[in-house]
């Protein structure tokens, strides 16, 4: 295969395009049936990875190999094309929105019953990457209920209505899909962007917020149908264009919060707020009657002031404080929502992974504890003064990190290092390591998720021939193992609709 040095011919490579790829992905490569093939979309793809994507074809997809029609030198200029950003910027406006929805079940034309009997708050929905699908699993038994394929590269986790029927996935290019997980059905999809970050569900299920790179939007959906409500172009008082890192429920608040890549700002987006309490929250504080500290109305922006680019939130109990990374991986700080002040920097080097970050009760106090992302370390803080009150030393810089309330541990993964292979389990009393499990040596491990009652724990064998491994929450003893194709995240019903104690949102 010829080196990845020389720029492909961008008229003949263009024409090769519209022959052969365009019919799936678009004619400006914005994505159709197959995904959007832009540089931003295929970050998490090599170019050598792509190459042979293209050769070889998918598994378990539509997309077939071209071995046999197209020479290496043909690949190559392809694969060159593609990573390469078009002349001019693409777009997707309002229309564009509107026009992609799809409505397959309007809300409220499905039964109300599920098509299972297992217990629909210990389901499991297991996304596995090695081929685009996803499993539903029964928490009990861990017998897989169905497995369907998903949109091209999930990214930022799926997100449940409060009674768990439904749950969203978000793609890396932009599409929306609401999941019936009582019938088993895709029941509506729609594209809210061209490179979207995440997702988030409101508290009350009605409402569905999405953060987009290209464009520099958040989009706001009805929850029901996904029918498009707003977009807010995100730019600061200047005109000056941002992307958009995340977007964060904050039921307490009644608001979405989105963090901001390119400006010095937090932006809030209050939803209406209900009567009465519509989510039972675990650790999470939300006052019976929710107020607010602010004026700003239903669906605006509210703009809040911070002194440096934070991108990667953590949150209190309350929503009172978000915690940010600053830009560089230096460390971040604590920034009060209602009066938009820094109250503490947290002096964190090694790219604090605060989206992965977890909390418990120590000695009488709260504590949250997060990985680095690129420095073998877990920092806990105490969130009372937010000083770091231990440094626990790992085998490797950490992605993932989890617990339960009714567990005595956390687990955290070492996935970047050559130690990947490896899972640290940590005794929340005495802050010490007290384990470490090596399912299969040379294979990364990562991801843990507890059961809805934290005595059963799923750890994901990373590898397109890997599996979602069980193990005794107490004892640590293995249980099984269920084969699954590259699985990455693994999320329960209960412990994402309870906020519950040890699961990062």
């Amino acid at each position: 295969m010829p080196a990845f040095s020389v720029l492909a011919d961008d008229a003949d490579t263009g024409a090769l395009y519209q022959a052969q790829c365009a019919a799936c992905h678009g004619e400006s490569r914005l994505g159709g049936l197959g995904p959007a093939l832009l540089p931003g979309n295929l970050s998490r793809l090599s170019q050598e990875a792509a190459a042979d994507v293209i050769r070889d074809g998918r598994l378990a997809s539509q997309m077939q190999g071209f071995g046999e029609t197209l020479s290496d030198n043909e690949i190559t200029s392809l694969v060159e094309w593609i990573y390469r950003a078009p002349a001019s910027a693409p777009s997707w406006n309002e229309a564009d929105i509107r026009e992609s929805q799809v409505v397959p079940y309007p809300d409220g034309s499905l039964p109300d019953q599920p098509l299972f009997e297992a217990d629909p708050l210990n389901l499991f929905i297991v996304v596995e990457t090695g081929d685009h699908h996803a499993s539903l699993l029964d928490g009990d038994s861990f017998e897989r209920i169905h497995r369907f394929e998903t949109r091209y590269a999930l990214h930022g986790g799926p997100k449940y209505t409060p009674d768990g029927r439904y749950v969203f996935f978000g793609s890396r290019d932009g599409w929306i899909t609401k999941y019936d997980l009582y019938n088993l059905k895709v029941v509506a999809e729609v594209r809210a962007g061209i490179n979207m970050r995440n997702i988030a569900v409101s508290a009350d299920g009605r409402y569905v917020m999405a953060a987009n790179y290209l464009p520099h939007s958040l989009v706001l959906f009805d929850a029901h149908d996904l029918d498009l409500m707003h977009v807010y172009p995100v730019a600061d008082e200047a005109g000056n264009g941002s992307r958009v890192s995340a977007v964060y429920a904050a039921p307490p608040r009644g608001s979405f919060i989105a963090a901001l890549k390119d400006i010095e700002e937090v932006w809030e987006i209050p939803w209406p707020l209900p009567t009465e309490p519509v989510v039972s929250t675990g650790h999470m504080s939300t006052p019976l009657t929710p107020q607010r500290s602010h004026d700003t109305p239903n669906f605006g922006v509210r703009r809040i002031a911070v002194p440096d680019y934070l991108d990667d939130f953590f949150f209190d109990l309350d929503y009172r404080h978000v915690i940010g990374a600053s830009r560089g991986g230096q460390g971040g700080m604590v920034v009060d929502l209602d009066s938009g002040e820094k109250v503490a920097d947290l002096p964190l080097a090694g790219m604090p992974h605060l989206g992965s970050g977890i909390t418990w009760e120590y000695e009488g106090r709260r504590v949250m504890a997060i990985p680095h992302l690129s420095k073998a370390e877990v920092s806990i803080i105490d969130m009372n003064d937010w000083s770091v009150i231990k440094t626990l030393e790992t085998d490797g810089p950490g992605f993932f990190m989890r617990s339960h309330a009714e567990s005595p541990y956390a687990w955290v993964d070492v996935f970047f290092g050559p130690h990947r292979d490896r899972v640290h389990v940590i005794d929340k009393a005495s802050l010490e390591i007290v384990a470490t499990l090596t399912p299969e040596p040379g294979k990364t491990a990562a991801h843990v998720e507890f059961d809805r009652y934290g005595k059963k724990v799923l750890l994901s064998l990373w590898e397109e021939d890997g599996a979602v491994i069980v193990y005794d929450g107490d004892t640590l003893e293995e249980l099984q193992r269920i084969p699954m194709s590259k699985p990455s995240g693994k999320y329960n019903v209960w412990n994402k609709t309870h906020y519950e104690e040890g699961t990062s949102h």
